[in-house]
């Protein structure tokens, strides 16, 4: 497992563009969203150990805000963009059971073409954007300060930076890069 850190983005960069299909049996794209107040687009797959870790909490937080949290809509969505013929916990089907297992509450695509992932600059999984109103990068950095163990848990920076959001505060800088496993490029790319 190659260990990876985010990107830097530059903060107000728009959000790409993008449509595909999700476990789900829909299809969507970044028009689909624009009721949303606050976009969270999570580069996630099944096996990284990185992305299991904070999987529960990561479910958590998206049900907190689907619950109305804040008054103003929030959307996440889980994008794996790792090759399934090498990877194949992976694979279309292997998403589909575990968003289904683990009931995700939101959409989970599949980006097989590995574009979308290129697109936004993820390199690693988990890599965390946040959207503002306008789809402007807001926020790129880590889930928390303790991926590994919930209960050292000291800053939900992920969390921090949505409430901002929805209400206008400004948000906590630096933001400190996520870090995971490298998205598995397809050989050749």
């Amino acid at each position: 497992m190659a260990l990876l850190e985010t990107t830097t983005i530059p903060m107000g960069t728009p959000c790409p563009d993008f449509h595909l299909p999700a476990v789900d049996g829909k299809s969507y794209g970044l028009s689909d969203f624009a009721p949303a107040e606050v976009l969270v687009v999570l580069f996630i797959c099944n096996h990284c150990p990185y992305v299991v870790a904070i999987e529960e909490r990561m479910i958590a937080l998206a049900r907190h805000f689907a619950a109305g949290a804040g008054g103003k809509p929030v959307q996440f969505v889980g994008i794996c963009s790792n090759d399934p013929t090498d990877y194949p916990d992976d694979s279309f089907e292997n998403l589909q059971r575990r968003w289904q297992t683990k009931n995700y509450g939101f959409p989970y695509l599949h980006d097989l073409s590995q574009q979308v992932a290129r697109s936004f600059g993820a390199v690693c999984t988990p890599d965390i954007f946040v959207y503002d109103r306008s789809r402007a990068l807001a926020y790129h950095g880590r889930f928390d300060d303790s991926w590994k163990d919930p209960k050292k848990v000291a800053s939900q920076d992920l969390r921090a930076a949505i409430e901002a959001l929805l209400t206008g505060a400004p948000l906590a800088v630096p933001q400190v890069p996520g870090m995971g496993c490298s998205i598995k490029w397809r050989a050749g790319q």
